[in-house]
C-alpha cells in the first residue's frame, strides 16, 4: 500500500488537544485527539499515541511517510523541543513520556522532511483546504495564536512587537492560494507568573478570562456559552470598546471581584454570585457576538465574497455562529469541525499538501468520521471479557435501527456506537447518547443517570436533513453540530428536550450519504412518532473525553445509567448480576488507580 500512496502527517503538539491527521493522497484517511486515546481530557504532552494511532490504522510505519508538519503555538516546535531537553514541563512533557520522546524520530528532528509552522496558518488551511468552496474569505479567532517573531506568512502592516501574539487573523483563498488580508494583534500583558493570558486584550482570551471567572476553567467556553441565555439583558454594561473596527479590551476593575474560587466551600450551582455570573456570561457573548458579526460583515464587504470559513477556538461558539450565517450577508458559512486546536493538525497536514508539495486542493470534508473502524471481532471481544460477560445480554439484531427506534420511543437512553469516531469535540452520532426529545424531563434523566452536568446546558438535536428547514429557523445545513437555529414555534413543546431557554437549538442536520446509520434510526422514529429528531449528546460523562473504542463504550455503559449499549447490530442490556458485580469493580478500580498514581508520582 505504502508504495502506492502519498502520505502527509499533520501534528498539534504539546499544549492542550494533542493530535495526528494523516493524508493520503491529500485525502484524510486517519485523524483523532490524544485524549480519545490516553482518556486524559485535553491531553497535552508528546505525540506517539496519536502517530501510532494513525499509522497503524492504515498500515504504514513513519518510513512511509512523505512529510510531516507540526505545530504548537506556544513556540516553534524545534525550540519547544529543545525546552523540553533541559526543562522540566511537565504540562507540555511529563516524566512519564520523557524515554518515548528521546527516542522517537521526530523528536528533535532535523529532516527536511519535517516542517513547522505558525497558528494561525495552520487554522486558516484547516478551514478552507477541506471545505466545499473554490474561493471564498477565512476568518481565525482564537484565544491566543503564535508570537510576531515565529510567525513566518506574510500578511500587510508590520506594527506589532516581537512578543505579540495572534489573536484575529483573516484571510482570502482561490483554489489552493491563501493570502492574509489582516491580522489583529495582543501585545503582551503583565500577570502572576504565566497568567498573562488571563489579561491579553484579544476577543478569545476575553471570552476565557470569562470563563476562568464563571468556572474557575480557561476552557469552559462552551459552558459559558451555554449560561449567557440565564443572565439578564443588559444587567452589565459592555465591556469591550468596538469602532471602526477597531477592538479595544480593557482591563477588568475591582468591582468584578467575586470569581470562582475552585476550593472555596459549597457548589458552584448554589453559589451567591450565580446571579451576577449568569449577568456577566450574558454580556461576554453579546459583546463577542456583535464583534465577530461586524468582523464577519467587513470581511465580505472589503472582498465582495459570497463563501465564508471560519476556525479558531471561537468557531465553537454554535450562538456567534448563527447569527453570522443568518446576519453577516454571506451566501454560505462553512465550519469546520475541528475548529479548535485539535484541528490544527488537519491545517498542518493540508499545508504541506498544498505550499509545500504544491498539489491542487481535491477533498470535500463532507463528515467527521476519520477514526479508525473496529471490527465485529472487537466488538464481540468486549463483551466477553471476564468481568463483563456475567453483568450483560447480548442480542445481535438483523432490525437494529427499528428495535433500537422502539427502545427510544420508550424513554430509553441508548449508547450508540457505529462505524469511525468523529474527529473533533461534538459527538456527530457515531459516539454518541441518544435519547428521545418530546418530553422535557429527559434533559434531568440523562443528567442524573449518564451525564453529571449542570442543569442549565442543553442538549443538541439531530434531524434529518430534508425536515430540518420545517422545524428550524434559517435555511442551511448545519452537519457538525455548530450552529444555533431558532426552533420553530410550532415545534417547541413538540421536542422540549432539545430546546434551550433562549428558544434556539444548536442543530445537527443528517444526510442518508455521510451518516447511513444515524438517517435510517431517524427515520425508523419518524415512523414510529412521526418525530424526525432525537437527542444527540456526546457518549461520555463529565470530565471525560467521548469514548473510542467498544471497551470505553462498554465501561461507560456499565458505570452509568445508560439502558442499552447499541455496537453495530449488537444490543446490549444489563442483567440482575450487573447490580451486585459492578459496585465491586468499582472499588477495585479506583483501588488500581490510587496504587498506579501512587507509583507513578514516586
Amino acid at each position: 500500500m505504502s508504495r502506492q500512496h502519498s502520505y502527509i502527517l499533520g501534528l498539534n503538539t504539546y499544549d492542550h488537544d494533542v493530535s495526528a491527521c494523516l493524508l493520503r493522497d491529500g485525502e484524510i484517511a486517519f485523524g483523532i485527539e490524544k485524549e480519545r486515546v490516553t482518556r486524559e481530557k485535553h491531553a497535552t504532552g508528546f505525540y506517539k499515541e496519536v502517530i501510532d494511532y494513525c499509522l497503524s490504522a492504515e498500515g504504514i510505519t513513519m518510513a512511509d511517510v512523505d512529510l510531516v508538519v507540526r505545530n504548537c503555538y506556544i513556540l516553534p516546535v524545534p525550540e519547544m523541543e529543545d525546552r523540553l531537553m533541559y526543562q522540566d514541563m511537565p504540562a507540555f512533557l511529563p516524566e512519564h513520556e520523557r524515554p518515548d520522546a528521546s527516542t522517537h524520530a521526530l523528536f528533535r528532528s532535523q529532516s527536511d522532511k519535517v516542517k513547522t509552522i505558525s497558528h494561525h496558518l495552520a487554522h486558516a488551511y484547516s478551514a478552507f483546504a477541506p471545505c466545499p468552496f473554490e474561493e471564498g474569505v477565512v476568518m481565525i479567532v482564537d484565544g491566543v495564536g503564535s508570537y510576531r517573531s515565529d510567525v513566518d506568512e506574510s500578511f500587510p502592516g508590520d506594527e506589532a512587537t516581537p512578543l505579540a501574539r495572534e489573536s484575529e487573523s483573516y484571510y482570502k483563498f482561490s483554489g489552493s492560494k491563501l493570502e492574509c488580508l489582516k491580522k489583529i494583534w495582543m501585545e503582551p500583558e503583565r500577570g502572576f507568573l504565566s497568567d498573562e493570558f488571563y489579561n491579553m486584550p484579544g476577543l478569545g482570551a476575553y471570552y476565557s478570562r470569562a470563563s476562568s471567572y464563571v468556572f474557575g476553567d480557561w476552557n469552559k467556553c462552551g459552558e459559558l456559552m451555554g449560561l449567557a441565555p440565564y443572565g439578564r439583558p443588559n444587567a452589565i454594561p459592555p465591556m469591550l470598546q468596538f469602532e471602526n473596527n477597531k477592538l479595544t479590551v480593557p482591563h477588568w476593575t475591582a468591582e468584578l471581584n467575586q470569581p470562582y474560587i475552585m476550593d472555596s466551600p459549597g457548589k458552584w450551582e448554589t453559589h451567591p454570585a450565580m446571579q451576577h455570573w449568569e449577568d456577566l456570561a450574558w454580556r461576554v457573548q453579546d459583546d463577542t457576538e456583535r464583534v465577530l458579526l461586524e468582523r464577519a460583515r467587513w470581511l465580505r464587504e472589503t472582498t465582495g465574497a459570497k463563501n465564508l470559513c471560519i476556525a479558531g477556538g471561537v468557531a465553537l461558539n454554535c450562538v456567534a455562529n448563527g447569527r453570522i450565517a443568518r446576519e453577516a450577508g454571506f451566501e454560505n458559512v462553512w465550519i469546520q469541525p475541528a475548529a479548535g486546536d485539535d484541528g490544527i493538525a488537519i491545517g498542518c497536514a493540508y499545508y504541506g499538501h498544498l505550499a509545500v508539495q504544491q498539489k491542487p486542493r481535491n477533498f470535500e470534508m463532507k463528515h467527521a468520521y476519520i477514526g479508525r473502524p473496529y471490527a465485529d471481532s472487537e466488538i464481540e471481544e468486549a463483551t466477553k471479557r471476564f468481568f463483563i460477560k456475567p453483568q450483560i445480554n447480548v442480542v445481535r439484531s438483523n432490525a437494529v435501527y427499528k428495535e433500537t427506534a422502539k427502545l427510544l420511543a420508550d424513554q430509553k437512553v441508548i449508547g450508540w456506537f457505529q462505524g469511525r469516531s468523529e474527529f473533533g469535540p461534538r459527538a456527530l452520532g457515531h459516539r454518541s447518547l441518544l435519547a428521545d426529545p418530546r418530553h422535557a424531563e429527559m434533559k434531568d434523566i440523562l443528567n442524573s443517570r449518564v451525564k453529571h452536568r449542570q442543569p442549565f446546558r442543553p442538549f443538541a438535536p439531530i434531524v434529518l436533513k430534508e425536515r430540518a428547514d420545517e422545524i428550524f429557523e434559517g435555511a442551511g445545513d448545519s452537519p457538525f453540530m455548530l450552529m444555533a437555529k431558532p426552533v420553530a414555534a410550532a415545534w417547541r413543546d413538540k421536542i422540549p428536550a432539545v430546546v434551550h431557554v433562549d428558544g434556539t437549538a444548536r442543530v445537527q442536520t443528517v444526510d442518508e450519504e455521510t451518516a447511513p446509520d444515524l438517517y435510517y434510526i431517524l427515520k425508523e422514529f419518524e415512523a414510529l412518532t412521526g418525530v424526525p429528531v432525537l437527542v444527540n449528546t456526546s457518549f461520555n460523562i463529565k470530565g471525560e473525553p467521548i469514548v473510542e473504542t467498544p471497551r470505553d463504550a462498554m465501561a461507560c455503559f456499565l458505570t452509568t445509567g445508560i439502558d442499552y449499549l447499541v455496537m453495530h447490530d449488537t444490543i446490549v442490556s444489563k442483567n440482575k448480576a450487573h447490580r451486585f458485580i459492578n459496585p465491586v469493580l468499582e472499588v477495585y478500580s479506583d483501588v488500581t488507580n490510587l496504587v498506579r498514581s501512587t507509583t507513578r508520582v514516586g
